[in-house]
């Protein structure tokens, strides 16, 4: 099963916010894609990694996560 996580991300005030949230976030187990944009992530991943461990991620970055939001998609036969 893939999972789509959407993240509402505080605090993205320049370009080089999104290369840093995405470097944070290969670091994070079972995510397959993060696309990053300024002050949204959507992250595909095989639902080993938690909102947590997501959200520690972005901060890490130093960011914070304001909404997370998940979408579960079951594999097509």
């Amino acid at each position: 099963m893939r999972i789509t996580t959407t993240v509402t991300i505080e605090g993205m005030l320049a370009v080089h916010a999104a290369s840093a949230v995405y470097t944070a976030l290969a670091g994070v187990d079972g995510i397959i894609t993060a696309d990053v944009k300024m002050g949204r992530a959507t992250i595909e991943h095989d639902g080993r990694a938690t909102h947590e461990q997501i959200a520690d991620a972005i901060e890490v970055a130093g960011y914070r996560v304001t909404d997370m939001r998940d979408e579960r998609r079951l594999p097509l036969l």
